[in-house]
């Protein structure tokens, strides 16, 4: 054989060696690169799972969040429309008792108007306890004038309640009117 016969054996041989050597290389990382593509598709796959019940979870506890709130809302404007009934109530009970005459008409509607108020005290409705002479406090009573004070011990106090306050639960449904004495 001839020096370049050798020669292109040499090279056919080299060829040959590194087209197997790189089958051989290839076709583990195939296997590998197989195995790693399905685990990263189960891992994606998990995740997304994850994500899609975690985002159900919530939906569920929103919508009964909402639900709650919807109860709360309609009961809250029934005890709204309510509360001009009790302050009717309450003002005809102060008017019939200066009427010694009708005694039999002021049990009747004391009747009546305790039954309404505990059958709404049962619902959740309770008064707001103001009292003359206490402190005027913003955030919890609301002012509807301010007249000179009688004494000096009443300046910045609560000198009259006009109108009482409810609350449903532990949301204030309607603040006290109140006036205060200036200081």
């Amino acid at each position: 054989m001839s020096k370049k016969d050798k020669n292109k054996e040499v090279e056919e041989l080299q060829r040959e060696d590194t087209t197997t050597a790189t089958a051989e290389q290839e076709q583990p990382k195939d296997e590998k690169s197989a195995e790693e593509q399905l685990q990263d598709q189960l891992a994606a796959e998990k995740d997304k799972f994850m994500r899609l019940f975690a985002e159900f979870e919530n939906y569920k506890k929103r919508t009964n969040k909402e639900r709650i709130e919807l109860f709360k809302t309609a009961s809250e404007s029934v005890m709204l429309s309510m509360l001009p009934v009790l302050d009717d109530f309450e003002r005809a009970l102060l008017h019939i008792e200066e009427d010694k005459e009708a005694e039999e008409l002021r049990k009747g509607v004391l009747l009546i108007y305790n039954k309404l108020l505990n059958t709404l005290e049962q619902k959740g409705l309770s008064k707001i306890e103001v009292k003359k002479g206490d402190v005027f406090n913003a955030d919890d009573h609301e002012a509807v004038t301010q007249i000179p004070a009688p004494s000096e011990d009443l300046k910045g106090k609560i000198i009259d309640v006009v109108e009482r306050g409810y609350k449903l639960g532990d949301k204030v449904i309607r603040f006290p009117k109140v006036v205060i004495g200036q200081s």
